[in-house]
């Protein structure tokens, strides 16, 4: 079986598109799939089962990146083809099935939307792929298995979805300290690769001090999700990381204000998020303070793990 399957440009929905797949290579052990999608979520894949090859998007005038993919893809017949980018693409080539998915804004969470277009109700968890090499890489970082760590997303591609700083400097403290349900636990910062989110990041790598390791730029997609899968809380602001984070399997509390958390919470065995009040709004996100991420990661931590 040939599976086509078209996905997001961006790492946040790229990684939510995992459960699909995940359902798919299950219902289809024998098969082989093609992922199309973005340079920047090209690793979210990189260590899937079933992967034959991936197909990376660069995006081009007039949309002539469309056409360099048909000429990879139309030349065999796909037994299915999956476009999460809702084009017509997938009517220009030989399927036996096509799903496309509807354009344009829908209310509900985007993984519910996903889960539709196969009939999956409740929709599939995303997933996040390592393997060997980079857990081996993530325990020597880590430190084998000594010590609880604190995932600290302090970066994201948009200024307005950044927590200030400061709080995320207090809210590990507060986690951390002795009166804290992490009593004693180290902090991991994680982010993009470039100077941009390396500069988001320091002024929290320069209050912590030792008691931070800061891998921001320095991790591939599926050695975060590694690192991420070993950390016994992640907290972050709405980024692709988060996603990730929750996929992997940390507890994991997303930070949301100008963007929605009915649309893009953290979708994971356990996962939640605290929103700035008025958010959805541009400017809401200072609004949310140490305090009411505090008692939001108490509350997650405090539920029984799934079985």
């Amino acid at each position: 079986m040939r599976i086509l399957f078209i996905t997001a440009t961006r790492i946040g929905d790229a990684v939510l598109s995992t459960g699909l797949l995940d359902h798919l290579i299950r219902a289809h052990p024998a098969a082989k799939v093609v992922v199309a999608c973005g340079p920047a979520a090209e690793g979210v894949f990189a260590r899937m089962p079933n992967r034959a090859w991936t197909i990376v998007l660069e995006k081009r005038r007039f949309r002539l990146h469309w056409l360099d993919l048909w000429r990879q893809v139309a030349g065999q017949r796909w037994d299915l083809v999956v476009d999460l980018r809702a084009s017509a693409f997938a009517y220009t080539l030989r399927a036996g099935r096509r799903v496309v998915a509807r354009g344009g804004r829908q209310p509900g969470h985007r993984l519910r939307h996903l889960g539709a277009l196969l009939g999956l109700d409740p929709p599939p968890l995303p997933v996040a792929w390592f393997g060997p090499a980079d857990a081996a890489r993530a325990a020597a970082l880590l430190g084998g298995e000594g010590g609880a760590w604190i995932g600290l997303g302090p970066t994201a591609n948009w200024a307005r979805k950044v927590w200030p700083a400061e709080r995320f400097v207090a809210l590990y403290r507060a986690l951390a300290g002795p009166d804290g349900p992490l009593p004693g636990a180290r902090a991991v910062l994680l982010g993009g690769a470039g100077a941009e989110e390396a500069a988001m990041a320091a002024p929290v790598r320069e209050a912590l001090g030792a008691r931070a390791l800061d891998l921001t730029g320095r991790l591939s997609l599926p050695e975060a999700a590694a690192v991420l899968a070993r950390c016994a809380l992640f907290v972050g602001n709405d980024s692709g990381l988060m996603h990730l984070a929750a996929a992997a399997g940390a507890p994991t509390l997303g930070l949301f204000g100008p963007t929605s958390a009915e649309e893009y919470a953290p979708a994971g065995r356990r996962a939640a998020f605290v929103a700035a009040p008025g958010s959805p709004a541009p400017d809401s996100l200072p609004g949310l303070t140490v305090e009411a991420a505090r008692a939001a990661a108490e509350r997650l931590l405090a539920q029984p793990v799934p079985a």
